[in-house]
């Protein structure tokens, strides 16, 4: 594995792209293949690339599953205005942590 210029060892990622739109055809992943060029220019291998629907537990294990075999994972999908959007909440869960809204970040989405 190459080593990544930022850090002492060699790095891999994981990129999980969120969307059932993925999943049922219309929409294309090109998030991912611009990502994983860009960190490969970071010299940072994509060893791993998942596209999950919008299901909370679904979301939950592959998050779980990317963290326990790779050093950085990359989200990308999500996190829209839809209501069927569960990303938020399946991250909190996945990692044990609570959602706070930050003032300073809703203001800067309202602008």
């Amino acid at each position: 594995m190459p080593r990544a210029r930022f850090f002492p060892r060699p790095v891999a990622a994981e990129i999980i792209a969120v969307g059932s739109e993925l999943l049922l055809g219309g929409r294309t992943d090109s998030n991912s293949l611009w990502i994983t060029e860009e960190l490969a220019a970071l010299g940072i291998e994509v060893r791993f690339k998942s596209v999950v629907g919008d299901d909370e537990a679904d979301i939950v294990r592959a998050v779980k599953t990317a963290v326990s075999r790779v050093t950085i994972v990359i989200m990308t999908g999500g996190l829209g205005p839809t209501v069927d959007d569960c990303t938020r909440e399946a991250i909190a869960r996945a990692t044990g942590r609570r959602l706070a809204r930050r003032k300073e970040a809703l203001e800067t989405a309202r602008a």
